[in-house]
């Protein structure tokens, strides 16, 4: 499993403990704060900064397809120290393939280079949104890991055609515009993770009478999560379901314990009207043993994954990587017709 958010934790919009400062959720900043890319090529646009920032962008994400995707990042310091007051857009260019060489093969400097000469896409200005939750649903595996993530920052990102896109980020820091490249995002690589609009994978999930009422066998979250009791198999095509793939105690991307809590807590108020289900990643909840087969059959390359499902079993909207109360009940609302 790939982890995408690696570097760390972010800030919070509630009350927290001294580890993370209180963060309130921010609406991104208008496209007019920062150059356009229109007419310019990508190193055009890192010219316009006024240097390269000492901050590091990361992608929280890596399946990404042509067309409208949701982008989630992460902005640290460069010992790996939570940012959550940035103000962040992103730019992005197509990496020309070679004649004869496929896609994503050129080395990456090399790859980055030819994409600084093609045309730019952008600004793609960021919004913040924290991913804590109220004091009730903060499991032990959130609030004992210093490096869990409590916020994540989002855009929407459109691109126009499969292949390489190199990316870079300008970050507006005590009144200057900073620079920073992020790794690249490899668009149509992972097709065979279901979309909206598709009908859901028949899985079985298993429920506390599956491991005699054992609960650390189904969830690696302390305490156990109480979106276990129904199998997935059960609720699809018979009721709206919200699935979520995350393990809190081995996620590799920091986030899986604080999106875990988030669906507890949004539970609590939808729980009457749509089944919440969450699936662990690896076999007997031991990363050397691979990946469940629940993982394998929904195709995910990385963790944690939400998949909001109709009660005709299609899919209506899916979340990779990190997310807030406030989005996870905007996709609730979708399914309850709210």
């Amino acid at each position: 499993m790939a982890a995408a958010f690696g570097l760390g934790g972010c800030g919070s919009d509630s009350s927290t403990d001294s580890q993370h400062p209180v963060v309130q959720n921010r609406p991104a900043p208008p496209k007019s704060d920062f150059p356009s890319a229109d007419g310019k090529t990508l190193a055009q646009v890192v010219e316009a900064a006024d240097g390269p920032s000492d901050l590091v962008v990361s992608p929280a994400a890596k399946v990404f397809y042509t067309g409208s995707n949701r982008y989630p990042l992460g902005v640290f310091e460069r010992d790996g120290s939570q940012v959550s007051d940035a103000e962040v857009a992103l730019y992005f260019a197509h990496v020309p393939v070679k004649k004869g060489a496929p896609a994503g093969t050129q080395k990456s400097k090399e790859a980055f280079e030819e994409a600084l000469s093609q045309p730019a896409a952008g600004p793609y200005p960021a919004a913040l949104e924290s991913i804590e939750t109220g004091p009730a649903f903060r499991a032990l595996t959130t609030t004992s890991d210093p490096d869990t993530a409590t916020a994540v920052y989002t855009t929407t990102v459109d691109f126009s055609e499969d292949g390489d896109w190199r990316m870079v980020a300008l970050i507006r820091e005590d009144g200057e515009l900073q620079s920073s490249q992020l790794p690249s995002a490899a668009v149509g690589t992972f097709a065979k993770v279901p979309r909206p609009g598709q009908k859901a994978p028949p899985i079985h999930t298993p429920t506390p009478a599956d491991v005699g009422g054992d609960l650390s066998q189904i969830t690696t979250r302390v305490p156990p999560d109480t979106q276990h009791e129904v199998d997935y198999a059960d609720a699809l095509g018979e009721e709206p379901i919200v699935l979520l793939f995350a393990t809190p105690q081995f996620c590799q991307s920091r986030v899986c314990g604080p999106v875990t809590d988030v669906a507890e807590q949004v539970k609590q108020s939808y729980g009457d009207r749509v089944a919440f289900i969450h699936m662990e990643i690896y076999n007997d909840n031991d990363p050397s043993k691979g990946v469940r087969p629940q993982v394998r059959a929904f195709h995910l390359p990385s963790e944690p994954w939400l998949f909001a499902i109709d009660q005709s079993g299609r899919i209506e909207a899916e979340i990779e990587g990190a997310f807030g109360v406030e989005e996870l009940t905007s996709v609730v609302k979708g399914l309850t017709g709210e």
